[in-house]
């Protein structure tokens, strides 16, 4: 499991899944979390623009990142 360091919340999804370098564009972040690929806190996540707090889990592509406030 990462960990990953925000500076603010709340963080949007697909923001986290590009800036950790897991897609390669927002866009690609967009497409991923819509088919259901992604999941925060063990949950299947389809909205794109959920909010990211500390302490949040989200899981994709055999990678786990654990959200903390900085």
């Amino acid at each position: 499991m990462r960990t990953v360091e925000i500076t603010k919340e709340p963080v949007e999804l697909f923001k986290i899944l590009k800036f950790e370098g897991l897609v390669a564009t927002g866009g690609e972040a967009k497409l991923v979390i819509s088919q259901g690929l992604v999941s925060v806190n063990g949950e299947q996540e389809t909205r794109k623009r959920r909010k990211i707090v500390h302490g949040d889990i989200i899981s994709f592509a055999d990678e786990t990142l654990q959200v903390r406030l900085a």
